[in-house]
């Protein structure tokens, strides 16, 4: 479960770089940069919703997502 934490938390803030900036930033710069845009393309409609959420919607575009946001999922137990 706190993987789980760390990974919503790292996802959250590489929503989009106004919103990061305002935010406290978990995860490397790398790993912000590796899924902003993914999250950006995929799951713009929940941008502004929970962790959760834009996890799930990242899982449920899962085979589009970029390799190296892919390789971050995988890296926090996704």
């Amino acid at each position: 479960m706190q993987k789980t934490m760390v990974a919503f938390a790292l996802l959250l803030a590489a929503v989009s770089t106004a919103n990061a900036q305002q935010q406290q930033r978990s995860g490397t710069e790398a790993e912000q940069k590796a899924c902003s845009r993914d999250v950006s393309r995929f799951c713009r409609t929940v941008m502004d919703q929970s962790d959760l959420v834009i996890l799930s919607c990242l899982q449920q575009n899962r085979a589009k997502l970029s390799k190296s946001c892919n390789q971050v999922l995988v890296n926090h137990g996704q």
